[in-house]
């Protein structure tokens, strides 16, 4: 598969195909011929008497400012030095990898006005594995993302940094000296490129591509691990027959519910209680359908939104015609913003819910020991590893505020209204890092739990993921030193090792 830049559907899963290398992406001759002729009407708009946007005025407050033909080179150099003002810790590399791959594809649409050497010169950094270094404060999420992007493209005129080896070998070198080694010079930016560059949502989309990968996997996580939970207290699987969600059909309910019973499948455990006096779990192992399932809906729409902006074109102005320029606020973040925020109480919500489910599966009841050891008073046995959950619980609530309810004005008034988007997917990723590491204790508590139910097994998918777990981490017998065991489920989450992905039934 080859994916034409500015032609083709761009979706998640072809998105870090991209950045992965398993899908190779090129310019066609029809994103060539739209590239080339935005720019060919952008030459004729500079040169015109009138005053046009962007092309040959200045920006933001200085819109009423007109440029001469001369200083057009200057002004757009300018632009990018005066808006690189990022602060704090640099974004990951692969982060500002996506944001070069939907940029290309944005710019590649033919209403930019940008020149194709720029586009290829763009490409050509992807081709080499030059990522410019970009740091993670610094945008309000309107008029885009003018300061990473500002840092990202800083490399095109010989400013700025790329990075340089991996992992914690990564360091930065300085732009200049990297175009010298692979024979590159810098490029001097002709109207409107500084503006087409820099304006748009490439940081805020790529944090949401990023949260996505991860959420998905999480939350196919969070089912196998309620599950599991729900093995080890022998709870009924009643609450996920199907009658019950078809008459409250939410999508992600439904199919939380059809993986439960899945996950439930031919388990020996689940049948040996049948009958038991047990009227009724509490909530958080019978909701996991309307919790789980809430969480899900919120990741589709991100997702829905997500793949819609990373198809469109988010700069400013957008060039219409040689005579037409039409300046709006394509750029303005805030309907990622928006469904960001709520997609952190999503993923914040799956961290409450595993938080309980690990108290319960301490407090001794259902023929489990207390604390989950048989040796209580001088062992503690998994007692404080659930004050971790409930500390990582308090932090990701704290983190749940939704910046796109902020409104700061910036730019003497002219943008007065903006999204703060780019805080809102910062977020949301640090709350899905949070999330990680809950669900890795959680697993760590329902292992052990199913390990007090032996001989009793449990479904292939349980038994498979229990397997997985005891390669790594063996059962608790006696107190031993927790962090080790701790790390190693978290490096199972981080590296999605764990079986989450199957078939379920209609």
């Amino acid at each position: 598969m080859t994916f034409k830049y500015g032609i083709d559907h761009l979706d998640l899963d072809t998105v870090n195909g991209i950045a992965n290398g398993s899908i190779k992406a090129e310019l066609c001759a029809d994103a060539i011929a739209k590239i080339n002729q935005s720019s060919s009407n952008v030459a004729v708009m500079a040169a015109s008497d009138k005053a046009i946007y962007g092309i040959n005025t200045g920006f933001g407050p200085l819109c009423d400012t007109q440029i001469s033909p001369a200083e057009t080179a200057l002004l757009q150099k300018n632009l990018l030095i005066t808006h690189a003002v990022g602060v704090g810790e640099p974004i990951a590399k692969a982060i500002s990898k996506l944001m070069l791959i939907t940029k290309v594809h944005a710019l590649s649409q033919g209403f930019s006005g940008i020149r194709l050497v720029v586009v290829e010169r763009m490409l050509k950094f992807i081709e080499l594995d030059l990522i410019p270094v970009v740091p993670e404060q610094g945008s309000v999420g309107a008029s885009g993302d003018l300061a990473p992007l500002s840092h990202l493209f800083l490399p095109l005129i010989g400013e700025g940094e790329f990075w340089q080896g991996e992992g914690k070998a990564q360091t930065s070198v300085p732009a200049i000296d990297a175009l010298r080694e692979h024979g590159l010079q810098p490029l001097e930016l002709q109207a409107k490129e500084g503006l087409a560059l820099i304006n748009g949502t490439q940081f805020i989309l790529s944090h949401g591509i990023t949260a996505l990968i991860k959420m998905r996997y999480l939350l196919n996580l969070a089912d196998v691990v309620g599950a599991m939970s729900i093995e080890g207290m022998q709870g009924s699987g009643s609450p996920f027959r199907p009658e019950l969600h078809a008459i409250r059909p939410f999508v992600g309910n439904i199919e939380v519910a059809a993986r439960m019973r899945r996950l439930f499948k031919d388990s020996q455990n689940m049948s040996s209680h049948t009958g038991c006096a047990r009227v009724q779990d509490p909530y958080s192992l019978r909701c996991i359908p309307q919790v789980h399932g809430a969480s899900r809906n919120a990741f589709y729409h991100l997702k829905e939104l997500v793949e819609i902006e990373m198809n469109s074109v988010t700069d400013n102005p957008i060039v219409i015609s040689a005579e037409e320029a039409l300046s709006g606020g394509g750029f303005h973040g805030q309907p990622l913003a928006m469904v960001l925020d709520y997609n952190s109480i999503a993923a914040a919500e799956l961290g409450n819910i595993s938080d309980r489910r690990c108290y319960l599966l301490l407090e001794g009841l259902h023929g489990l020991p207390r604390l989950l050891t048989r040796s209580g008073g001088l062992n503690s046995g998994m007692m404080i590893p659930q004050y971790t959950t409930a500390a990582l619980v308090t932090e990701n609530k704290s983190l749940c505020f939704p910046p796109s309810a902020d409104s700061v004005p910036t730019s003497m008034g002219q943008e007065d209204h903006v999204s703060m988007g780019s805080i809102s997917g910062r977020k949301l990723n640090q709350i899905l890092g949070n999330l990680e590491k809950i669900l890795a204790i959680e697993l760590m508590y329902a292992a052990q739990a199913i390990d007090f139910r032996r001989p009793n097994t449990c479904s292939d998918l349980v038994e498979a993921n229990h397997a997985i777990i005891r390669s790594k981490v063996a059962m608790l017998e006696e107190d031993r030193l927790l962090k080790p065991d701790i790390d190693a489920m978290i490096n199972l989450v981080k590296t999605q090792a764990l079986k989450v992905e199957f078939s379920i039934e209609a």
